[in-house]
């Protein structure tokens, strides 16, 4: 399988070096506020997310897997040739410098 990184940086997957292919894959995003809260005084808004329009998506490819953020795959629950980073590998200052898997759709 080929996979093509529609992320804005590259992936390290398993030691493997996958380039950003300069082309993104984004998803439109709405905040609702649901709720508000109470913590010690202080009245804290609670929104949820809405996922809207994937752009930048190619069409589905025999042999073909697209690298995406959880949002973009999150939105688009047909598309079973879209893969997130799973099991982030994280340096000794907590910032991301690679993967051990991907997530797929169900």
């Amino acid at each position: 399988m080929k996979l093509i990184n529609l992320t804005p940086h590259e992936v390290i997957l398993c030691g493997i070096k996958i380039p950003a292919s300069g082309q993104q894959a984004r998803v439109a995003m709405t905040r609702q506020q649901t709720d508000t809260i109470d913590i010690d005084g202080t009245t804290v808004p609670v929104y949820r997310t809405l996922l809207g329009t994937v752009t930048g998506l190619p069409e589905a490819a025999e042999g073909i897997g697209y690298i995406v953020s959880a949002m973009v795959r999150s939105a688009a629950p047909a598309r079973r040739d879209l893969y997130s980073p799973a099991d982030l590998q994280r340096d000794a200052t907590g910032a991301v410098i690679g993967c051990k898997s991907l997530d797929q759709n169900p």
